[in-house]
């Protein structure tokens, strides 16, 4: 739909391509694809959801005309829902903790948004959001939510954050390769990108092998001890149960990978392939690049590129002198 006049800017959502990693994989037996998840209209993969949450509660009756949209967000989802609420007239409140970078809070208040941050919890460092973190937001947004009778975006429990890649980006890269895919890998946060593309990949490809990606210090989906949930890696690794997450048979294992390897990532995603991600895109190359050196030597990998570098320039992700 992008080679014609859209009406309104949110329809623009989707359709992104899909690049091999030809520099970070030189020397190895196998191929990484990259979707190019931040070159959606908010700089984010969450803009499928925000565009499907909102879509489907239009046609649900769950959302009046002109009702505020409340949500809970590290940044991303909330600048999605900023877009879709401002393009279809909905007042759209925010709610996100102090812990993630400003220039996501910054471009929601651009874009119309009321951004109401709350402080992170005793002994939480500033860019290192942690599950309790989390849980205090939550009990903000409920507040909200119940005060202004608004509408809950609630992107870990609604179907649509579920329904946007598996109706959307899985389908799209599995026509972009060909059905050339044998593994998905991907950093989970709400789980609905997971648990869409999973979905939507083993009904295509059964024995497709779909990898959940977590901290190395917070493998609490694994079932492992988490021994330091304020890890760095923004937007996801929350250490907690997660709905989208609930078909175990949807994963073949779980990968984690330390804050260090998710930032190298990421500055040589820059760097070598002129591609300026976050923290979770750095975690989803550097858990295929293990993968590729290790038990999927071979295999064709389908990464996504999740949102981009310029939400993280307050942060040391990329640190420069300039």
């Amino acid at each position: 739909m992008r080679g014609k006049i859209l009406n309104h800017v949110y329809e623009s959502i989707g359709q992104t391509p899909i690049v091999r990693l030809s520099r970070l994989t030189e020397g190895l037996d196998g191929e990484i694809y990259a979707k190019l998840e931040y070159l959606n209209p908010g700089f984010s993969k969450k803009d499928r959801a925000a565009r499907a949450i909102i879509e489907e509660a239009e046609t649900s009756g769950q959302l009046s005309p002109g009702q505020t949209v409340v949500e809970l967000t590290s940044g991303n989802m909330g600048t999605g829902l900023a877009i879709v609420c401002a393009a279809k007239g909905y007042p759209f409140a925010a709610v996100m903790s102090r812990g993630n970078s400003i220039e996501r809070a910054r471009m929601m208040k651009a874009l119309g948004a009321e951004v109401i941050l709350v402080d992170q919890a005793p002994g939480s460092l500033e860019g290192q959001v942690s599950g309790e973190d989390l849980r205090l937001v939550e009990l903000v947004t409920e507040r909200i939510t119940m005060e202004r009778k608004a509408f809950r975006a609630d992107q870990f429990n609604r179907t649509g954050s579920v329904h946007a890649h598996q109706h959307g980006t899985a389908q799209e890269a599995w026509e972009q390769t060909d059905g050339q895919i044998d593994v998905f890998v991907d950093f989970v946060g709400s789980g609905g990108t997971f648990g869409g593309c999973a979905r939507a990949f083993k009904a295509l490809k059964p024995d497709l092998r779909c990898y959940v990606v977590e901290p190395r210090t917070a493998p609490f989906l694994a079932g492992h001890e988490v021994t330091n949930a304020n890890h760095r890696i923004q937007g996801g690794g929350y250490s907690m149960a997660l709905t989208f997450l609930d078909d175990a048979s949807l994963a073949e294992d779980y990968i984690q990978v330390s804050d260090e390897q998710a930032i190298q990532a990421a500055r040589d995603l820059a760097s070598k392939e002129g591609i300026f991600a976050g923290f979770s895109s750095g975690a989803n190359a550097a858990a295929a690049l293990e993968l590729l050196k290790g038990r999927e030597r071979g295999s064709r990998i389908l990464i996504t590129i999740n949102d981009s570098g310029l939400k993280y320039l307050s942060t040391d992700l990329y640190e420069s002198d300039v």
